[in-house]
């Protein structure tokens, strides 16, 4: 048997870019986990420099910055995660929930029609 599943990518584009979309939400989410850009692209098996340009185009596309980084120290240097970085990312989530749960009838009844 086959299982029926809904792939749902939504994405917010500016001018050519796309500022914002399911792999810069998960980029987010791993940032604030770990408080590193580098860290959080090792969690996600990507390139460092992939990583920092996903931040600079999501930095570049908004009203202000939605990571912030500071400096190596003694510590080395880290990232966070800003409040309309979070603002921006939980209004992204609810608007997939929303746009699953506005189509998941119609899913339901395509997912029906094929083959068993």
């Amino acid at each position: 048997m086959h299982d029926a599943k809904l792939k749902l990518q939504l994405r917010v584009l500016f001018n050519e870019d796309i500022a914002f979309g399911p792999g810069k939400a998960e980029l987010l989410e791993e940032i604030r986990r770990s408080g590193s850009i580098s860290q959080a692209a090792k969690n996600m098996n990507m390139s460092y420099r992939r990583a920092w340009q996903l931040v600079e185009t999501m930095n570049h596309s908004f009203q202000s910055a939605l990571v912030e980084t500071q400096k190596g120290g003694t510590h080395g240097g880290g990232a966070k995660v800003t409040d309309l970085g979070e603002k921006i990312l939980n209004q992204f989530r609810q608007m997939e929930q929303n746009a699953r749960h506005a189509i998941e009838h119609d899913f339901q009844d395509i997912s029906s029609f094929l083959k068993k």
